[in-house]
């Protein structure tokens, strides 16, 4: 039934008595509004099935992978540019996000380093690759940092094997220092 079709057939229910086919094509379960006839509210659905559910069904194109130049710093311009973001919604996730605090130049252009450069690309694939909320994407990279804090051993070497190892350094040393105290 198209469009016009149902325009003119009064809108009422089919042979069936089914309300559903009433709806305007478009709208009908079967192209994807299940949503749409069975709860009052797009709230009203994300309350039921989940935040997370209901964003996993929807079509999300992924993100092209972001090549950053080798440069210090990025004004606001270049990074729209690279990251393919409006220059507003680099200036809005300033303010929502505590990681992006660009430096202002003496003109008070945004100054944005690599690290900065960086965040946004994870914040941009976090909101719009992986269906986080502002609040969720704060969160999750809140929780990732303090992940980061612990610290990590250094990559120093394993204890000596043997003496003999030991020995043979403390040879080469002493042998170091003869050379240099003879040039005295």
């Amino acid at each position: 039934m198209t469009l016009a079709q149902w325009r003119r057939s009064g809108r009422k229910a089919d042979a069936s008595g089914c309300w559903r086919a009433s709806f305007p094509p478009r709208l009908r379960a079967e192209n994807g509004f299940r949503f749409w006839l069975t709860f009052y509210s797009v709230a009203t659905y994300y309350a039921l099935v989940g935040t997370r559910a209901a964003t996993s069904r929807t079509k999300r194109r992924p993100v092209e992978e972001i090549v950053i130049p080798e440069k210090l710093f990025f004004r606001i311009g270049e990074v729209s540019k690279l990251c393919s973001l409006p220059a507003y919604v680099l200036r809005f996730w300033e303010t929502e996000f505590p990681q992006l605090k660009p430096n202002k130049s003496n003109t008070g252009q945004r100054l944005y380093r690599r690290k900065d450069v960086e965040n946004i690309v994870r914040v941009k694939k976090l909101l719009y690759e992986e269906g986080y909320t502002i609040n969720g994407a704060r969160q999750f990279i809140k929780s990732e940092s303090k992940r980061d804090r612990s610290q990590t051993a250094l990559p120093f070497a394993g204890p000596a094997s043997s003496t003999a190892d030991l020995s043979s350094i403390k040879q080469g040393l002493r042998d170091v220092l003869g050379i240099l105290s003879a040039k005295r």
